[in-house]
């Protein structure tokens, strides 16, 4: 099928059921296969000689459908072609999906749609078929501008190769493209560093991932993410996870975060679709969906995920946010009688305020060792509280509870 024959870009803006739209989340499409291994990826990812693209489209565009059946979401805020390295798959595949998730939810006209994409898979006219798929943001995995790096690191592209795509990118994806870079390499000077980072803010100061690299099992080397952004080209996507929003993992090995069709606001679920693609896509034709394992967060744990999670914007956490995971506990309740917090702010790492709580430019560079005893206030506040109807079953269980997808569960309220 030629590029003039996609049914694209989809007819986006028509409300499932129609009505106000008030349940949403983001999506999150994995394509697990790679061309090579880098040295410091531990993602799930697959080096195969062929892939199946028209099976892999088809079982994506079936896991969508069935998970978005099976939640509460009626609105899609953005999509996140993520992996692997998805810009290997056509701009027919990346089509197929986004028709699926516009055919199945509410999917705004001009909604956030990144595809991560290697400078190896994108030559122009191929970020010009996916920009006609749907595509309206491109993220390179660029990872460094010297030559020398990119050997070290495993990458198949050079430095002239990442600019040029990252220029192509910037032409037809204005304002709206994103580059990752690695830093902390072996042998690589503060120096160096910072002329590496200067050379990628003149190439490209719309936003930018910075990874410092570490070891990971299995790896070579790996990584930890901070990103950055102009004022007006934060990433919606990225911006739902550190607000704890809902999203659906699609593809292999996708994690999903979104409360089922049929339960109450805090029934919350994490997800994990089965890794493998061969055993997802059996799993998938037999089923709808290839998840693998699926746990009820309990209110409290969504409380930490939100906090440990939250603080890591500038904005912090909102009183209105906190209060949607928490009616009955405010933020000012928890954080603003004595205890670990009031030491925090008297030290100047941490604010609490009409707008919320936050880290303070100082404490942000902290968070990770100020998290444990903001964590362990948390918890202790809760403990003395009432538990709320519903709970005690839980508590009942070992924590979590976990079932694996083995294909014999059925229904909304089971999957």
């Amino acid at each position: 099928m030629g590029l003039g024959q996609f049914p694209f870009p989809p007819k986006w803006g028509a409300c499932r059921g129609g009505g106000t739209v008030v349940p949403h989340a983001t999506l999150c499409p994995q394509w697990p296969y790679c061309r090579k291994r880098c040295s410091y990826c531990n993602f799930n990812k697959y080096v195969v000689p062929t892939v199946d693209e028209a099976a892999v489209r088809a079982c994506l565009v079936q896991e969508a459908r069935t998970l978005l059946r099976l939640s509460q979401v009626q609105s899609v805020t953005s999509v996140f072609f993520g992996g692997g390295t998805p810009s290997l798959a056509s701009p027919r595949t990346i089509a197929a999906v986004l028709e699926a998730v516009a055919r199945a939810a509410y999917l705004p006209v001009g909604a956030e749609v990144t595809l991560e994409a290697n400078p190896s898979s994108t030559s122009p006219a191929r970020l010009a078929g996916f920009r006609e798929a749907g595509i309206n943001r491109l993220s390179i995995g660029v990872q460094s501008l010297d030559d020398a790096e990119l050997r070290l690191l495993g990458r198949e592209h050079t430095a002239a190769e990442a600019r040029g795509a990252v220029e192509a990118a910037r032409g037809l994806f204005p304002g709206r493209t994103s580059i990752d870079l690695l830093f902390g390499l072996p042998g690589q000077s503060q120096d160096a560093w910072a002329r590496g980072l200067a050379a990628a803010l003149r190439l490209c100061d719309d936003h930018i991932s910075l990874y410092q690299l570490t070891l990971e099992r299995g790896t070579a080397l790996a990584a930890q993410v901070s990103n950055f952004a102009r004022k007006g080209a934060l990433s919606t996507h990225n911006l739902s996870y550190w607000r704890a929003e809902q999203y659906i993992g699609v593809g292999p090995g996708a994690h999903g975060r979104f409360v089922p069709r049929g339960e109450g606001g805090g029934s919350r679920e994490a997800r994990v679709q089965t890794l493998e693609p061969d055993a997802w896509m059996r799993e998938v034709r037999s089923q709808g969906h290839g998840t693998r394992r699926r746990v009820v967060l309990s209110p409290l744990e969504q409380l930490e995920e939100l906090l440990a999670l939250g603080l890591r914007t500038d904005e912090g956490i909102t009183h209105e946010r906190w209060g949607h995971f928490s009616p009955q506990l405010s933020l000012q309740a928890v954080f603003g009688e004595p205890g670990e917090a009031q030491d925090l702010q008297q030290q100047g790492w941490l604010l609490l305020d009409g707008g919320g709580l936050r880290c303070s430019a100082r404490g942000l560079a902290l968070l990770d060792s100020l998290l444990p005893d903001l964590l362990c206030q948390l918890q202790r506040r809760w403990a003395r509280q009432p538990p709320r109807v519903g709970e005690l079953h839980r508590a009942a269980g070992p924590r979590g509870g976990a079932r694996r997808g083995t294909g014999t569960v059925a229904g909304p309220r089971e999957l």
